[in-house]
């Protein structure tokens, strides 16, 4: 302890970096947890799906949807949602939606925008498209 006492001492900036980032990190812990969407496994979804007549929503470009998908998803462009153009999915209001993209990082700032729309169960896939196909789970393909 006397240690640490004497290098932060000796290193202010360094000691400020090392506190804001466990701070940071502690704090984006504690949002996600709070946070109404919660990212779920492949194996979750397909619980979702199965067990209550989840929708997975694809926001991939559409010849990325077109080349491979999760069997019986629904697509949306990308100009749909930027306008928050949800009607295509009013049907599906108060079943699971589970929102997909490439790699899992874009799907959040959808998710958001459903669960502001008034869609109460909203989940993304963690990982995305490449989490679903690295489990070997089935894709459907379009030509």
């Amino acid at each position: 302890m006397e240690q640490l006492i004497t290098f932060a001492g000796n290193h202010p900036m360094l000691s400020m970096i090392w506190l804001i980032l466990v701070i940071l990190l502690i704090g984006t812990s504690i949002k996600m947890k709070l946070s109404p969407i919660k990212a779920i496994s492949p194996q979750e979804l397909t619980f979702l799906v199965n067990r209550e007549e989840g929708v997975v929503l694809d926001i991939r470009p559409e010849k990325e949807f077109k080349t491979s998908h999760i069997l019986d998803a629904t697509h949306i462009s990308s100009e749909k949602i930027n306008n928050n153009d949800f009607v295509s999915l009013e049907k599906h209001k108060d079943k699971p939606i589970i929102v997909v993209c490439a790699a899992g990082m874009t799907a959040g700032k959808v998710a958001n925008q459903l669960l502001k729309a008034g869609f109460s169960k909203v989940s993304l896939l963690k990982g995305g498209m490449g989490a679903w196909t690295g489990a070997g789970l089935p894709v459907a393909k379009r030509k």
